[in-house]
């Protein structure tokens, strides 16, 4: 498991990670490690692959144009990684992924709770072997509870967690109802967390010599970003709804409609909500006490809205945005991701990355979305695309001193 010599140095360079992760959760936490530095290693079913390889359209393009099946969004969370097919299932296919696991510093999984036991691979088999191993498991509920054998899912746990009711139109409204977020932001979130505990853990090792377990559950992670949401609640006992895209404890804080579409106003305090009055000729309306705090607009909020709403659609969204962003009111558009990816800040920040690949299947490079860490002294390196199925296997076997008649008989055998 040991990275390229030329590889660039960064935060966590030589620390080698054990991914059996797929999917997005998981493969999101060691995107993070990958991007800093760590050499991950990617373990994916022989032929078949991580699922999101196949969870398509979109699927990436080849150098002509050609739709191939490569499904885009495998590329989301696995660049920096190398990709080996390892059969577990096999013995030969166990003892190479229980070889990896001794000179690994992390392993990263998201089977079902038990579901790596009987292949030799949970954490107190891999402790035995290397007890510096830091072993992150990642579920839909834990390893414990009455929900714990169930599989997870993020549209199911944003239902359940309450996300979905505090997401979208109150009933009664045009599209009311409840909604998922447009992203899986539970994995996503999951993934983050995740990485961050393994961090805590590699610094932890630092002092105490030994790894750890860590227990990751979609349904823990997804209470604790409830956030304010959730907060409120703790404090008042009563049930927050839906409310479209208006701020429950902010206002104005929301989109209105201008003369050509809509605009995004994001007043979070007193003194923006004074400029912005001043700058669109009402300062009265700072002066009204029912306007004057940010508790007493959103206690009047009806009637602040009443007054704006109109003044709102004598300019356009772009007019709103020249006339504010100087005055420190935060304003803005609202965006497809088409029009954010040509946005003159997303341009200048270099949020679009062209990574070059070199797989054989006719894919020359892929697109991606910069890693949002900007470490001065140890950054973020991009250094491969996502990888194709297998790409690296004969590679990593070497690095294990097997030889070419080995690795010719493990593909033979099926085991790689």
């Amino acid at each position: 498991m040991n990275a390229s010599t030329s590889t660039p140095i960064g935060a966590l360079t030589g620390i080698k990670v054990l991914d059996l992760s797929r999917v997005l959760a998981g493969p999101w936490a060691t995107q993070m490690l990958a991007d800093l530095g760590a050499d991950v290693i990617k373990v994916e079913r022989p032929v078949a692959g991580d699922d999101t390889r196949h969870w398509g359209p979109p699927f990436l393009r080849d150098e002509a144009g050609n739709d191939t099946r490569e499904a885009s969004y495998f590329t989301a969370c696995n660049r920096n990684k190398r990709s080996i097919t390892v059969d577990m299932a096999h013995p030969e296919g166990r003892a190479l992924l229980l070889r990896m696991a001794q000179e690994a510093d992390v392993v990263v999984e998201n089977f079902k709770t038990g579901g790596l036991k009987q292949y030799g691979l949970d954490y107190e088999s891999l402790k035995a072997l290397n007890p510096r191993l830091v072993y992150c498991s990642i579920t839909g509920f834990g390893q414990d509870g009455p929900y714990a054998e169930r599989a997870g899912y993020d549209l199911m746990v944003q239902a359940m967690c309450g996300l979905m009711s505090v997401t979208g139109h109150a009933d009664g409204e045009p599209g009311g109802g409840p909604l998922r977020v447009g992203v899986a932001v539970i994995d996503v979130f999951t993934g983050l967390y995740a990485s961050n505990a393994i961090l805590a853990a590699l610094n932890a090792r630092h002092h105490s010599g030994q790894g750890q377990y860590i227990d990751m559950a979609l349904l823990d992670v997804s209470m604790a970003v409830l956030a304010n949401q959730a907060s409120g609640f703790l404090a008042t006992d009563k049930t927050p709804g839906r409310a479209g895209n208006i701020h429950p404890s902010l206002a104005p804080y929301q989109d209105f409609v201008t003369q050509d579409g809509n605009v995004m106003l994001a007043i979070g305090n007193d003194g923006q909500f004074a400029r912005f009055c001043a700058a669109i000729g009402h300062q009265d309306w700072a002066l009204d006490a029912r306007f004057a705090t940010n508790t007493a607009r959103v206690h009047h909020r009806a009637e602040l809205l009443e007054r704006m709403q109109p003044v709102m659609l004598t300019r356009s969204t772009t007019a709103w945005i020249a006339l504010l962003e100087d005055k420190a009111v935060p304003c803005g558009p609202i965006n497809t991701i088409a029009e954010a990816f040509e946005d003159p800040q997303v341009k200048a920040r270099g949020i679009l990355k062209s990574l070059p690949r070199s797989a054989g299947d006719g894919i020359a490079s892929i697109a991606t979305v910069a890693n949002p860490m900007r470490l001065s002294g140890t950054p973020v390196t991009y250094r491969s695309a996502p990888p194709a199925l297998g790409q690296h296997t004969d590679e990593i076997l070497r690095e294990f001193g097997l030889g070419t008649d080995a690795i010719a008989q493990l593909h033979q055998q099926g085991v790689v």
